[in-house]
């Protein structure tokens, strides 16, 4: 009877702990962003736009098909389940939970996850990290994170994303534009 009793707590236990882990590092590349709540009201500039995968359909449908830079961006997120953005900009440096970000990076750490740029400059106390989900040599996630002391960019990209036309994305849906040519 003892050891039934504890073969369930044990395996109460780990369902618990899986559902966490499934929680907090979600296996299809959306990352548990935290709300930030009322950081929209101490920021000079805010962004959040949380498009789902209804929403995403929805946004699609007002791409128009004959202009070639809205069929590129339809072309683009055909495979996304979902784009979340959190950006902040902040009169004062570090007004926002640093913690919080950091754990953000911290779940890159996950399997599947693997980083694609890292920038770290001591100077201007600025961190950038690219990370792309790949599973079966498909790319089905990416996260970028950029942050300096008075402001903080989170963008997650859930689904299937085809690397060749993910450019096409910049400036779109909340996607800042990289400008990588001019930082090298």
């Amino acid at each position: 009877m003892i050891m039934k009793a504890l073969f369930r707590h044990s395996m109460l236990v780990l369902v618990g702990t899986l559902s966490f882990c499934t929680n907090t590092f979600a296996a299809d590349g959306q990352l548990k962003i935290p709300e930030f709540a009322g950081l929209a009201d101490k920021a000079a500039e805010s962004v959040i736009i949380t498009l789902d995968p209804s929403l995403l359909r929805l946004a699609a449908r007002f791409l128009d098909p004959s202009d070639p830079e809205d069929a590129a961006a339809r072309a683009a997120i055909a495979g996304i389940k979902g784009i979340y953005v959190r950006s902040y900009k902040f009169d004062q440096d570090f007004a926002y939970p640093k913690a919080d970000v950091d754990m953000v990076r911290k779940q890159l750490g996950a399997p599947g996850w693997q980083q694609l740029v890292q920038v770290r400059t001591r100077a201007e106390q600025q961190n950038v990290d690219i990370y792309l989900l790949v599973e079966q040599e498909r790319a089905n996630g990416l996260a970028i994170i950029a942050s300096k002391p008075r402001e903080f960019t989170i963008v997650n990209i859930v689904g299937s994303i085809d690397m060749k036309k993910l450019h096409e994305l910049e400036g779109q849906f909340g996607i800042p534009k990289l400008d990588l040519e001019d930082k090298k």
